[in-house]
Parts: C-alpha cells; structure tokens; sequence
C-alpha cells in the first residue's frame, strides 16, 4: 500500500491507499487513535484490514490523523491526545461513570474541529461525499468519532467505535435521534479496566434507542483490538461499499 505523510485541515495524517493510478476510492475511513497513543498508532490497520478482506484494496483510501495535543510534558514525547482525560480515568480509578457520561470534556470542541477540517479537505480532495466517509476510533479516538458523526450535516457512511465510551449524555441523546439508520460497529472488552464495559452498553443502547443499527461486538479482554473485531470490521467496510 501506498502511505503518504501530510495535513488535511488542522491534522497531520498518514494515508495510505492500494487504489490504481488514476482511479479514485470509492470510500475513505477515517480512524483516530486513542489517548496517549503515538499518531501511528492504528495505521498497521489498513494492511490488516485489506488483508481479511482483499476487495478493500483497490477501493478505500484509509486516513490515520494524529491528536492535536502532544503529552510530552507527561514525560511521553511520541504521545498525543484529543482532549484531556481525569486522572482516576487514566488510572483505571474511575467508579463514578454516571459523571463521566455526562460530562463535556474540556477540548471536546477543539478535537471535533480538527477533525471536522479534516473531512472537509478530505471531501474535497477526493469528491467523495461524507455518506461515502466512515468515520471510527479506538477509545478516545471512539469518542471523538461519534461526536463528529452525530453533528456532520450530512451522516457519515458508518461509525466504528472501538472500546469507547459514552460521553455528553444528553447532548449525544438529543442528536442521535436525527441519525437514525446509521450503521455503527461497536466493540469493547468484558474485562476493561480503563472504560468500564458497562459504560458501552450504555452508548449502544441510546443509539439504539435513537434508531441507529448497531452491531455490538463483546469479546473476552482488556481495553484493545481484538482480532475478531478486525473480521467483522473488514466486512462492515465491505457492507458499505456494496450499499450504496
């Protein structure tokens, strides 16, 4: 695959693409890293998930933008951030998630912007609309992801949220019901101790009030990728090239 380093919008980030020369991606997936992750971090991805699912290939343009915010003042140089977690999150210490999923993180604002210059250029740049863009992330790249899905004025191709958790209750609430029928692929470990499993069953299941399908994948680990999520996460791409 092709990688190639540069800025879209406010964010610096990797793309990569086996499309033929002169031929444009029928689709684009966006996937932001987590918290404390270097800008890289999910970029082996794109040869993962062509690899379970070859007809990828020559179709999806796949873009890994790096956070904003450096945490090298935490001692952690290649370490980057879309906003700023508590520390008892951070410590695995949180029990009060009833707070956590109605609080607006401080820098929310700033992170939805970068990415939303993001999709704008990456529109631009490859004709595609947002209904042919999926958006994703891991952990707080998840959180990111699903604030910028339910706010884009035009719905996104898919959603994936990969071990992330539920935040701006109410806010989300409220938006989720005007994306009704947007597919989102969902997953998160039994054994979490960063985000509370319970907390993603609370996200799926206002989206799926809201009227969204969400496939919700549960899986016996930690906070991570399982490989059994990269299957279905090749097919859910797949679905969303063939859907049209």
């Amino acid at each position: 695959m092709r990688r190639v380093s540069t800025r879209l919008g406010e964010l610096q980030c990797q793309v990569l693409d086996a499309i033929p020369e002169g031929a444009g991606p029928e689709l684009a997936v966006v996937l932001c890293h987590g918290f404390g992750a270097p800008a890289t971090d999910l970029v082996p991805l794109a040869l993962e998930l062509v690899g379970l699912k070859p007809e990828l290939g020559p179709k999806v343009r796949f873009v890994f933008p790096a956070a904003p915010l450096s945490l090298s003042a935490m001692g952690m140089p290649h370490a980057r951030a879309w906003f700023n977690l508590p520390q008892e999150v951070l410590m695995g210490q949180e029990r009060n998630w009833d707070r956590f999923a109605a609080s607006t993180p401080e820098g929310l604002a700033q992170a939805r912007r970068g990415v939303m210059s993001l999709l704008s250029e990456l529109s631009a740049a490859t004709k595609l609309p947002y209904g042919r863009i999926v958006l994703g992330g891991f952990s707080q790249g998840g959180m990111v992801t699903t604030d910028v899905a339910l706010r884009l004025e035009e719905a996104p191709a898919g959603l994936c949220v990969l071990s992330g958790a539920l935040i701006c209750q109410d806010e989300w609430k409220q938006r989720a019901e005007k994306r009704k029928g947007l597919p989102v692929l969902q997953s998160h470990g039994r054994y979490d101790d960063i985000l509370a499993f319970a907390q993603a069953e609370r996200l799926r299941d206002l989206l799926t009030n809201a009227g969204l399908p969400v496939e919700f994948i549960l899986f016996n680990g930690p906070h991570t990728i399982a490989p059994e999520v990269l299957g279905r996460m090749a097919e859910f791409l797949h679905t969303r090239i063939t859907s049209r």
